[in-house]
């Protein structure tokens, strides 16, 4: 089974008024139905178009989801489009973002210009993620659906083959349920497929917005050589260098030891006289300036 290329459709237009009557096909190629009318705006324009599906009934599509090719009508699915305009719609906001971020690092007088545009931006991106959770949803609802006719396919081609051995039904027949059923199964592969893109798609854009808007808007208004020129920039650095001491810390009330050195002893064979050093005394705040003297002449005399 070929998958139709979305690029090589057109749009249906205005002027497309002959598709009534014309077959329709899904992308995988599977027969849908035959478009029986349109539904039109007070201003001409075609809003949906009704498609006979047969035992399904009459459905009415919205005329975006249809396309031609020659001389049938392609049905794309509302999933695939959303998801398109969402990935289309984020990718153009982050090119413009990077765009902002690239034009104030550049030029500094942008910043007060750019801050408005970047909060838009950022608006957007609040109201695209509202969108994707939406987009979310539905895929996983999707999946579920494919999944249960991915397992009633395999079903009913197991079931033929069970006939098939017990002499049932004919080779003819056999081959008949084999080949639907494979397109079916194929169908449903390549959906799964392509909604397994989408997804992979949509969460690469949500790492490229995380990365994106981690930068702050204090960060896009100054860039780094501004910032090192700033006051708040040198107040910053002054609090963080260590302050000298203006005074001495005297604790008045602690006396001060002073330890006395040993000397070390003289020759053998030399004589030597020294003073006999006084005991140390204590140096407190209460000492006297009369006392000090005294002891000064005291050692003075001794020697």
């Amino acid at each position: 089974m070929s998958v139709i290329q979305i690029s090589e459709l057109t749009h249906m237009t205005l002027d497309d008024t002959e598709i009534i009557g014309k077959n329709v096909k899904d992308m995988y190629g599977t027969f849908m139905g035959k478009v029986i009318g349109t539904i039109t705006d007070i201003d001409g324009s075609i809003q949906s178009v009704g498609i006979d599906c047969g035992s399904q009934g009459l459905q009415q599509i919205q005329f975006e989801q249809l396309v031609v090719q020659g001389e049938v009508v392609i049905f794309i699915p509302k999933w695939r489009l959303d998801s398109q305009r969402l990935i289309r719609e984020k990718q153009l906001t982050l090119r413009r973002l990077k765009a902002l971020i690239d034009i104030v690092s550049e030029n500094d007088d942008m910043k007060a210009d750019a801050e408005i545009i970047h909060e838009k931006y950022k608006s957007k991106l609040v109201s695209l993620d509202e969108t994707e959770s939406e987009i979310k949803a539905i895929l996983e609802v999707r999946l579920t659906e494919l999944d249960a006719q991915m397992k009633s396919a395999k079903m009913l081609s197991f079931d033929a083959k069970v006939q098939y051995k017990s002499n049932e039904i004919p080779d003819a027949t056999f081959e008949i349920v084999k080949s639907c059923t494979t397109e079916v199964i194929e169908h449903v592969t390549h959906e799964v497929a392509e909604i397994a893109n989408v997804k992979n798609r949509i969460a690469d854009l949500e790492l490229e917005v995380k990365e994106i808007t981690a930068t702050s808007p204090p960060d896009i208004q100054e860039s780094a050589v501004t910032y090192l020129e700033t006051p708040e920039r040198e107040q910053v650095v002054q609090t963080m260098l260590p302050e000298a001491p203006t005074e001495p810390i005297v604790t008045p009330s602690e006396p001060i030891q002073i330890e006395a050195l040993p000397i070390p002893g003289p020759p053998a064979d030399s004589e030597v006289t020294f003073a006999i050093p006084q005991p140390p005394q204590q140096v407190t705040t209460e000492t006297s300036k009369n006392d000090n003297d005294n002891d000064w002449l005291a050692r003075m005399e001794a020697q």
